[in-house]
């Protein structure tokens, strides 16, 4: 021991006049506070200097991670620690130790070893030793610097010798591209002199066309002004003819009286022959009209699938007193176009509702029959209503609008049963009056209405 303590102080002693002129290279330093690091837990807490006795519990990782610049810093002002330090690196790296001390280190160490054993233990040339250890490894580094610009240099050549061969291949893509472009286009040209080519043939046929009708107009108009010329000459004739007809039926008239007494005669026998035929037969009074044979949606008897797509929509009561006083007259009322006419803010609810009950009073009134029709379309859910005494209540099914549905309650009618149809709907009017049914306007059935 006091060998060891007389070879420390003699290398302090001959050490004092060395010293760096430069910062320690940094990869000396980190593998000096690595020796420190691992020394570090062979010492007690007493013999480490204040700053570094907090660090004594970690482990050498940690010590050099969180204490490395304390510990360096300790190496290098404080002799006795870093005695105590190369002590412990003579008892766990005796060998190197020994010919780091003897001045012959090994040429097979790493020079940063080297230098890290030198800096602790301080022998003598141990400022040319950590000098060298710098300049190896700057050397080292530079010659890793080589070898990386030299891998970077091949990378960036194999990098630049595959954009070319991308290029060259793009290139040749892009004038491949570009023959295929202009072939379209010299196709596309060839194509679009032909279209001119018969476009000029189009509009000369076209002007031909027009010359052609040109001349088939004057003649169409020549015709129509003959055709009209010989209308109004048979128009003229037809009204003669039927002046003469008139006449003879008047004289025809006046002559037959006496033939028309036997006649009438004749046909009160026979009614009165069908009335005690009917008595003998007991047979019932008709119990079901032609109207009920149509199909449609009955008031509770729908479902939403029997909702219909949509209604449309036009005047002396005494007139409609007089239709509905013919026997065995049927009023037919498209009731949406009635109630839209009369009171067309209220809620569709009371529109039906004010109209039945107006009917109701009226069928009461005349004993006409009457069927009141609705467009399903107009519903929003299915109608659940108890339709009014001597009123038939019809709501048009799906896909069936009421103007059809009125249509077919005319043509269900046997010929010369006297049937008024109310509907302001112009279509409506003529396709009924057709069909022999005698159309009248809402506003007419409205005033009776109000007259009730």
């Amino acid at each position: 021991m006091d060998r060891t303590g007389g070879r420390e102080a003699a290398g302090d002693a001959e050490g004092v006049t060395e010293a760096l002129d430069r910062p320690l290279p940094e990869g000396v330093r980190r593998r000096v506070v690595a020796l420190v690091a691992d020394a570090f837990g062979g010492l007690t807490v007493t013999e480490l200097p204040p700053q570094l006795r907090q660090y004594a519990r970690f482990t050498p990782n940690r010590r050099a991670k969180f204490a490395g610049n304390a510990m360096a810093a300790a190496v290098e002002s404080d002799p006795v620690f870093r005695q105590r330090i190369g002590q412990r690196l003579r008892e766990t790296q005796a060998e190197l130790t020994e010919a780091i001390e003897g001045g012959s280190p090994p040429a097979a160490a790493d020079p940063v070893d080297v230098a890290a054993v030198a800096y602790v233990l301080r022998p003598v040339g141990w400022v040319k030793l950590v000098e060298a250890a710098g300049e190896e490894a700057q050397r080292a580094s530079a010659e890793r610097a080589g070898e990386e610009a030299e891998r970077e240099l091949q990378r960036l050549r194999e990098e630049l010798a595959a954009a070319r061969s991308v290029a060259r291949k793009e290139t040749d893509r892009v004038r491949a591209e570009l023959d295929a472009a202009r072939k379209e286009t010299d196709a596309v040209q060839r194509k679009l002199r032909s279209a001119q080519s018969d476009v000029k043939r189009g509009a000369a046929a076209l002007r031909k066309a027009e010359g052609e009708l040109e001349t088939v107009r004057s003649e169409a108009a020549s015709r129509q002004a003959a055709a009209d010329g010989e209308a109004r000459r048979l128009r003229a004739r037809l009204a003669e003819a039927e002046s003469a007809l008139e006449a003879s039926r008047r004289a025809v008239r006046e002559g037959r009286s006496v033939e028309d007494m036997r006649l009438r005669l004749l046909l009160d026998t026979v009614l009165d022959a069908a009335q005690g035929l009917r008595r003998e037969l007991a047979l019932p009074p008709a119990s079901m009209h032609p109207a009920d044979t149509v199909d449609a949606v009955e008031p509770g008897k729908m479902t939403p699938k029997d909702i219909a797509t949509r209604a449309l929509s036009e005047m002396d009561p005494a007139l409609l007193d007089q239709l509905l006083a013919l026997p065995q007259a049927h009023l037919v009322v498209d009731g949406y176009n009635v109630t839209k006419t009369g009171y067309p803010t209220m809620p569709l609810e009371k529109q039906r509702l004010r109209l039945l009950g107006g009917l109701a009073v009226l069928a009461a009134q005349t004993g006409a029959e009457m069927t009141c029709v609705f467009d399903g379309a107009e519903l929003a859910a299915p109608v659940l209503l108890a339709p009014p005494r001597g009123v038939r209540v019809l709501f048009s099914k799906p896909g069936v609008t009421a103007d059809e549905l009125i249509r077919q309650l005319v043509r269900a009618e046997p010929p010369g049963r006297p049937v008024v149809v109310v509907s302001t709907d112009r279509e409506v009017a003529d396709g009924v009056a057709r069909a022999g049914a005698r159309p009248v306007a809402s506003a007419l059935l409205l005033k009776r209405l109000a007259r009730t």
